[in-house]
């Protein structure tokens, strides 16, 4: 599974979400899912403007997690029948 690795950055820097969110600019709710790992998609814009903020590479910031797969939505609605 690909995910986004920002809340470990921001603790790794002392750095609060709300900071993070206040200064990424766009809706707290996009940016949250993003942080939480709902969004299925990251535009490279927003990738750049977190490298900008954080001091850091995109590497850094979008990981992998070796073993897992995030479950698609006809996967999931198929479950739910």
């Amino acid at each position: 599974m690909i995910y986004v690795n920002v809340e470990q950055i921001l603790k790794k820097q002392k750095k609060s979400k709300y900071w993070f969110v206040k200064n990424m600019g766009g809706s707290y709710q996009s940016i949250s899912n993003m942080m939480d790992n709902i969004s299925t998609s990251i535009h490279f814009e927003t990738l750049e403007r977190i490298c900008e903020l954080l001091d850091c590479e995109p590497g850094d910031i979008i990981k992998r997690k070796k073993g897992t797969r995030r479950k698609n939505n006809d996967e999931q609605t198929s479950k739910a029948v």
